[in-house]
């Protein structure tokens, strides 16, 4: 017999966009009960967010709309991409290939952490970076600092294209103000857990 929690994930996946208040009403529990089991599905990553709607009266809090996660779904987004660089970069020669994953690199640090001292320069630049998804931090070696990224945001096409690494030791470049390395680089379960790159 399915749970209440199951209940509730299968009545999302029916109705696509659905509010606390309408789980409770046609699920026949309590607001606070349908709440707390869409706080854990949220957590989990089976639910999210996708919207908010008008209380319909002043000062009332907005209702939040929940939906089944983008993750669970699945998007095109990763074939489109494939597509996208293997007819930008297949169209042109080895020194624009470079060029381009540069411009990229740098469109993605938008701009550099300005000029401040290097420990500044480092929290700033992990700070950017896990907005954009990496799960970076850094790490002090004999050799010099290093960037260690503990999630590859391009993982679904960074079989067919390697080359984004070159994009990513730009982008590091930009925000550090340094010239950047790559020195080891995630490979999923048989390879490296992490990519790391080192600058001086």
């Amino acid at each position: 017999m399915p749970t209440a929690r199951q209940n509730i994930f299968n009545y999302i996946k029916k109705h696509r966009a659905v509010s606390a208040m309408e789980i409770a009403r046609d699920l026949r529990m309590t607001q606070a009960n349908a709440r707390h089991h869409l706080s854990l599905l949220n957590k989990n990553g089976q639910i999210e967010v996708v919207g908010k709607r008008s209380a319909g009266r002043k000062g009332g809090r907005p209702i939040k709309i929940y939906g089944i996660s983008r993750n669970i779904l699945g998007d095109g987004l990763p074939t489109l991409s494939h597509h996208l660089l293997e007819e930008m970069l297949g169209s042109v020669n080895t020194r624009q290939k470079a060029g381009l994953l540069k411009k990229l690199g740098q469109r993605l640090a938008s701009s550099g952490t300005g000029a401040s001292s290097p420990m500044i320069r480092l929290t700033k630049t992990v700070k950017h970076l896990n907005k954009l998804g990496y799960e970076s931090r850094w790490e002090a070696h004999a050799s010099g600092p290093q960037i260690i990224f503990g999630h590859c945001p391009y993982a679904a096409i960074i079989r067919e294209h390697p080359e984004l690494c070159e994009m990513d030791a730009a982008l590091l470049g930009v925000c550090l103000g340094e010239s950047v390395e790559q020195i080891s680089k995630l490979e999923g379960e048989e390879g490296r857990p992490y990519c790391a790159f080192s600058f001086r």
